[in-house]
């Protein structure tokens, strides 16, 4: 488990999809070979675990936590850190997932806005984020600012104004959202020890020049080798092979997007980039026609 004193979270860290069985089960079996193709062919050492790529939301408590100790259990000693996402519409039911991470290891928690009856200020958010945080037992913490998704269209600068006072756990955000000044302000006002993490994969680029530590994607996955290669790109002064990195991933994306591209095709490309057997996504989320999902893998074959 991390101590409030745990290396600081930077760099990729894979946003995991779940693997299932055809009939639809989790398929605990497949975390193992999933953490080896991350480690050995993408370079990735980060992984969060039952996020929005994860399908987290569609799953029950228990499948969450089964999941979660799989993922500890087969990440330790091999990956750095494994965040897990504990978020729920319930309060309960986020306090239960928390402690359970605390209780097999995870490296760190994160928590989404709850999206059936919404926050309706910073300050409510804040509280709901603060018992979530007071069940894991100082775990770091992490809020995911997803306002897309959630349609809690809260300013995460708001949501971390203070934080510190009410979770003294607090150590960053997943930040999957367009408003680059709303993410400028939060690395402004970021304290040394704190991880700021970029979550849209197509414009990763410019959130690094505004000061992310690192970035959560999906992409990552399968796109990771290149991306290592941006950062390195961008560490080193290199510019325009930054941007040249960049836009072969916007590439990618915007022939993705123009086929349809969601969390269920994503998986899909998973699969058949990679090899592994993730299985079907989970209802409401439906299978996509193979070719579309070809279409899609042959684009990623030609820049990596």
């Amino acid at each position: 488990m991390a101590s409030p004193g745990s290396k600081k979270l930077t760099g990729l860290v894979a946003a995991t999809f779940t693997p299932l069985t055809p009939e639809g089960e989790i398929n605990l079996p497949m975390i193992g070979p999933y953490i080896d193709f991350l480690l050995e062919k993408q370079g990735v050492r980060n992984v969060f675990v039952n996020g929005t790529t994860g399908e987290g939301m569609s799953f029950s408590v228990e499948e969450r936590k089964r999941l979660a100790e799989e993922w500890c259990r087969r990440g330790k000693g091999k990956l750095e850190q494994v965040i897990v996402h504990v978020g729920c519409m319930s309060l309960k039911d986020s306090q239960d997932l928390a402690s359970h991470a605390a209780e097999v290891g995870a490296d760190g928690i994160a928590v989404i806005a709850p999206s059936f009856f919404k926050p309706s200020d910073a300050d409510a958010l804040r509280q709901f984020l603060q018992e979530v945080a007071a069940s894991a037992q100082g775990l770091p913490f992490y809020y995911y600012h997803i306002p897309a998704l959630t349609g809690v269209n809260l300013r995460a600068r708001d949501v971390v104004e203070g934080i510190e006072k009410c979770i003294p756990s607090f150590h960053g955000l997943k930040f999957s959202g367009q408003d680059l000044l709303d993410f400028g302000q939060c690395v402004s006002y970021s304290q040394p020890h704190w991880s700021l993490l970029y979550g849209m994969d197509e414009q990763l680029l410019a959130a690094l020049a505004l000061g992310a530590n690192g970035a959560v994607g999906s992409t990552y996955n399968y796109l990771g080798s290149k991306v290592n290669s941006l950062l390195s790109a961008f560490d080193k002064g290199e510019l325009s092979q930054a941007r040249n990195l960049q836009f072969q991933v916007q590439d990618v994306l915007s022939h993705a997007v123009k086929q349809g591209f969601d969390v269920a095709v994503n998986k899909q490309l998973m699969s058949e980039v990679s090899g592994l057997a993730l299985g079907p996504p989970r209802l409401p989320l439906k299978p996509c026609p193979h070719p579309r999902v070809l279409s899609i893998a042959q684009k990623v074959q030609q820049v990596l």
